[in-house]
């Protein structure tokens, strides 16, 4: 199983555990039904559709309700300290969880005694404490957007909020800023890292960059970035492997707001929809290109 971490922005929402389905736009978990919306939800909604699609693995989830007070991200850390070590995972996936230091270490310390240890994704404010705790390394992919490597790669910046303003936050400067997150260690091994141009790096090197199709209305609508991440942790699972897999990722969330025609009314749950379409495109054309090699 594929186990995805997160929170939900809705204050009186439970700490909830389970296997997720999708159904009727909705996400399923036990007998509850969750919107598809930006965060969490939509990340999970990406990875249910995939793994429908390409057989993959069962998706599980761990959420808690947080509205950015912390009171849930501390309910669903302590859950997990006690609990991860009942369960077994080939990924987990870290998202939105408010950034405390010490949990974050407590959490990996009970990772590090789990008999098969799996492969460890992050984004959003996961990163940020990877990094805040030196440890960045021990994962295998992050899936930055331009801001967010802009912070990871300030080796002084000991919060977000302080990173420091000449570590240009704009596009053009995506390489300079993949480099020095490398040299100062605060890089997962793998990174998506998504803008104008996307770029699939390893160990500080650029091994493919994306940037068709391309959408302007892409950039207004919430959760794109999140259903990236969805598509990566499935397709990285899988026979792809973490390289493969998230080129191809970066290439279907592209393919996707294509066969969209996305405009700003549109919603993340559109765009979910598409996912077949686009997953179909982007990996019978890989077929195609490995058959003439």
């Amino acid at each position: 199983m594929l186990a995805i971490i997160g929170t939900v922005p809705e204050p009186d929402f439970p700490l909830i555990h389970g296997k997720v389905s999708l159904s009727e736009g909705h996400l399923i978990m036990g007998d509850r039904k969750i919107t598809i919306n930006r965060g969490t939800p939509a990340l999970l909604a990406a990875a249910v559709k995939t793994s429908e699609i390409v057989n993959g693995p069962e998706i599980y989830s761990f959420l808690a309700g947080d509205t950015g007070k912390g009171e849930g991200s501390r309910k669903l850390y302590e859950f997990l300290e006690r609990s991860l070590p009942n369960f077994t995972f080939c990924t987990l996936v870290f998202h939105y969880i408010q950034p405390i230091a010490e949990w974050h270490d407590r959490i990996h310390n009970v990772i590090e005694t789990m008999e098969s240890k799996p492969v460890l994704i992050a984004d959003a404010g996961y990163m940020y404490v990877a990094k805040m705790c030196g440890r960045a390394g021990q994962y295998e992919l992050f899936t930055p957007d331009i801001g967010e490597l802009a912070f990871l790669a300030d080796e002084l910046a000991p919060h977000p909020f302080y990173t420091r303003g000449f570590i240009l936050h704009d596009d053009d400067n995506a390489p300079n800023l993949i480099r020095r997150a490398y040299s100062h260690g605060n890089a997962a091994k793998y990174m998506v890292v998504k803008g104008k141009t996307d770029y699939i790096v390893k160990d500080g090197e650029i091994l493919n960059t994306v940037d068709e199709p391309s959408h302007d209305a892409m950039e207004a609508i919430g959760g794109t970035g999140d259903t990236l991440t969805g598509l990566a942790a499935v397709l990285c699972t899988g026979p792809l492997g973490i390289e493969e897999g998230a080129l191809a990722a970066a290439k279907i969330n592209r393919w996707i707001g294509h066969y969209a025609k996305p405009d700003p009314s549109t919603q993340v749950s559109d765009l979910i929809e598409k996912i077949p379409q686009a997953l179909s495109r982007v990996l019978e054309k890989n077929g195609e290109e490995a058959g003439n090699v």
